[in-house]
C-alpha cells in the first residue's frame, strides 16, 4: 500500500485501503454509483469497506448524463433521506461519478464531505486528483463547476480488472500526457512498453505524483496548473462536438486526438513530432477529426481563453511545455 499526502487530504493506493472507512464517524453515508459500478464494483467495495447502513444513489453512466438534472437526483435523495452537514458522499466510479458527485456534495447544504473511490484508470490517474469538480452545460465540457478537495481518495487497482480495454486506453491517454508535459525519461519508458506489460500500481503512483507536483504549485488553475491542459483545448472541443451529436466518444480518445493536433501547433522538432505521432497512432484508436468550423464554437468557450483570444498549452520539447500560447484561426487551419 502506498500513501501520497496532498495539502489537506491523502491518496491511498492498494487493495487493503478500504478498511480505513472504519475510522470515519459520519451521521449518514451515501454511495454514488452508476449501473456499471453497481454491477462490477459495489459488492467488492462493501466487502472491503465493511460499510453498513448506507444509501445508494444510482445514476446512468456516460458523459451525456453529467448534468444538472442528475445532480438534482442526487440532491433529492439526500434531502429525502434527511442527510445533514455531518454526512458523507462516497463517489464509487469513474470521472463522471467523481466530477458530478463531488460537485453535488459541495453544493448540498453549502457542502458536505465526499470521498473518491475511483474505479477507472482515467479517474485514478487524473479526474479524482486535484479538486476540480463540475458538470457539463449546453454540451460544453465542465462548464459549471468549482474547486474543492475530497476528504480522501482510495484507489484499488483491482477495479481495473472490471474494465474493457477501451476504458483502459482512455485513462492511459492522461498518463501519456503527464509524461509529455513534464517527464521525458518517463515518456521514453512508456513508448518502449506494451500496455499489457505495465504494472498499473506503479503507473498510477507515477501519474498521481506528476499531477500532484503541478497542482500544488497552482491549486486554482491560475498559472502553472494550465500545463495539464495540453491536448485539452482541442480535445475538450472534440468531446463537446461529439456530445452535441449524441455520438459516444471517451474522454481519452478525444484527448489522444487533441494531443496529436496540438503537437503540430507546438514548437518541437520534426523528430519529436514524428515520435509522438507514431506512438499515439499505434497505441490509441484515434477518432475521426471533425472540421475546424464545427469545433470553433466549442473552442471559443474554453476556460483558458482571455479577451476572446484562444490560449493553448503547447509543448516546447518532449517533457516541457508552455502555457497561455495564443493561437489564431489561420494557424489552426494549417493543421486541419
Amino acid at each position: 500500500m502506498s500513501i501520497i499526502n496532498c495539502q489537506n487530504y491523502s491518496i491511498t493506493i492498494g487493495s487493503q485501503y478500504l478498511s480505513r472507512f472504519s475510522e470515519y464517524n459520519y451521521s449518514k453515508v451515501a454511495v454514488l454509483i452508476d449501473e456499471n459500478t453497481q454491477k462490477h464494483c459495489l459488492d467488492l467495495f462493501i466487502q472491503k469497506s465493511k460499510l453498513q447502513n448506507f444509501t445508494t444513489i444510482c445514476i446512468p453512466s456516460g458523459e451525456q448524463h453529467k448534468n444538472i438534472s442528475h445532480c438534482q437526483t442526487i440532491w433529492e435523495v439526500l434531502t429525502q433521506q434527511q442527510f445533514d452537514r455531518a454526512s458523507l458522499l462516497v463517489n464509487l466510479g469513474g470521472g463522471v461519478i467523481g466530477d458530478m458527485g463531488g460537485f453535488a456534495a459541495s453544493c448540498y447544504k453549502r457542502g458536505i464531505d465526499f470521498i473518491h473511490v475511483p474505479t477507472t484508470l482515467l479517474s485514478m490517474v487524473d479526474a479524482s486528483i486535484g479538486g476540480k469538480l463540475g458538470i457539463d452545460f449546453l454540451n460544453l465540457k465542465n462548464q459549471i463547476g468549482l474547486f474543492k478537495n475530497p476528504k480522501a481518495v482510495y484507489i484499488d487497482p483491482h477495479f481495473l480488472k472490471t474494465l474493457p480495454k477501451r476504458q483502459i486506453l482512455s485513462g492511459y491517454a492522461e498518463v501519456v500526457k503527464h509524461a509529455l508535459i513534464s517527464d521525458s525519461t518517463y515518456w521514453n519508458f512508456l513508448k518502449h512498453q506494451s500496455i499489457d506489460q505495465l504494472n498499473w500500481e506503479d503507473v498510477i503512483y507515477k501519474g498521481i505524483s506528476l499531477k500532484k507536483n503541478i497542482v500544488e504549485q497552482d491549486p486554482y488553475d491560475e498559472n502553472q496548473r494550465k500545463k495539464l491542459n495540453f491536448g485539452h483545448s482541442l480535445g475538450h472541443a472534440i468531446e463537446s462536438f461529439f456530445l452535441s451529436k449524441n455520438f459516444e466518444i471517451l474522454h481519452g480518445e478525444a484527448i489522444a486526438l487533441g494531443m496529436l493536433l496540438e503537437s503540430k501547433l507546438s514548437n518541437i522538432n520534426h523528430e519529436e513530432l514524428e515520435d509522438i505521432n507514431r506512438f499515439l497512432n499505434s497505441t490509441f484508436k484515434i477518432p475521426k477529426k471533425p472540421r475546424l468550423k464545427e469545433l470553433l464554437p466549442f473552442l471559443k468557450q474554453d476556460k483558458k481563453n482571455e479577451k476572446e483570444t484562444l490560449l493553448f498549452t503547447l509543448l516546447e520539447s518532449i517533457g516541457t511545455c508552455k502555457i497561455n500560447c495564443p493561437v489564431d484561426e489561420n494557424r489552426l487551419k494549417a493543421i486541419f
